[in-house]
């Protein structure tokens, strides 16, 4: 493992030493998300400052949601854009928590990007984060010369949970004729395998464990529901005709086997797909740039790869 990496968990593993953390069905999710981004937002100061902020509503499933668009210093009028789908489980994440990631590949792409603040579980559950992401990926098409997009050159993001956001998203519109996306980067995606990987039976942790996949199952409560196809991306979904893919995986994640199939499953579809795994990474680690100097050449290659897709 990167030994920063390895550094910051020894050095919790030591903080919550004689502690038993309390399970997640016990505390109030309000709480999980204050203490998920007051940590992740900590660790990620450093990202470019000279990019340009504008909060904005746009579109979702079920009214106005909020959105934060990121535009490079120096960029032209209109440029590429990308439509960026926080992590966290669906249930925790939000704008400031994703914050410098975002900063980072708008200021080393050159291009725009529009994060998403869609609806959280378990108070909105499935499909509404999925809704919200559908929707607002429409808007940035439909008032793409408002937000200095071209909409000749739009792309879906997304980290974890994020990841099966831009995933599904790219599902959605493919056969839509007047929005057509050219690139979905899909960073340690959860693709939800209809059959259990080995990376997921192998590691529980670090930072993404079994009890926390499971807490953020439950809190989608999309077991059963007739659109669960969205979430599930088995061998069932069709995902022939979707944009070039950017697949990222890590080495210590839970996560690694699933976005690597799914990667080989674009490839035998004939999608152009470049996966690119990071084996002494973990989960999260886009987002803790203070963390690891690994995390700086990374965000930069995600963001050059994003950069050629709209070229």
């Amino acid at each position: 493992m990167d030994p920063h990496f390895k550094a910051m968990l020894d050095a919790e593993a030591a903080a919550a030493a004689g502690q038993v953390a309390p399970p997640l069905d016990s505390l109030p999710p309000e709480l999980v998300r204050g203490g998920y981004t007051m940590q992740r937002t900590s660790q990620n100061t450093q990202a470019p400052k000279e990019v340009a902020i504008r909060d904005l509503q746009v579109d979702g499933g079920a009214g106005p949601v909020g959105a934060r668009l990121y535009t490079p210093a120096g960029a032209a009028a209109t440029t590429p854009g990308l439509v960026y789908f926080h992590g966290g489980g669906f249930a925790i994440g939000n704008l400031e928590s994703h914050d410098g990631h975002c900063r980072r590949l708008a200021a080393y792409s050159g291009c725009r990007v529009l994060a998403i603040d869609y609806r959280l579980t378990p108070e909105n559950p499935f499909p509404a984060s999925h809704d919200d992401c559908l929707a607002a990926t429409r808007w940035a098409f439909d008032h793409a010369a408002a937000i200095g997009f071209d909409p000749a050159r739009i792309g879906v993001g997304g980290c974890s949970a994020g990841g099966n956001l831009a995933a599904s998203v790219a599902i959605d519109l493919k056969a839509d004729t007047k929005r057509r996306l050219v690139f979905q980067m899909l960073l340690y995606p959860y693709i939800c395998p209809e059959v259990e990987t080995e990376s997921r039976r192998r590691l529980d942790g670090p930072l993404l464990t079994r009890a926390a996949i499971d807490w953020f199952v439950k809190c989608l409560a999309a077991d059963g529901h007739p659109q669960i196809d969205r979430v599930i991306l088995g061998s069932s979904v069709d995902v022939s005709a979707t944009p070039a893919a950017y697949v990222v995986t890590a080495g210590y994640d839970p996560l690694q086997d699933e976005g690597r199939d799914y990667a080989l499953r674009l490839e035998a579809a004939g999608v152009p797909v470049r996966h690119v795994h990071y084996p002494d990474l973990l989960h999260d680690f886009f987002v803790m740039g203070d963390v690891s100097p690994a995390v700086e050449p990374a965000a930069r290659e995600a963001a050059e790869a994003m950069k050629a897709a709209f070229a």
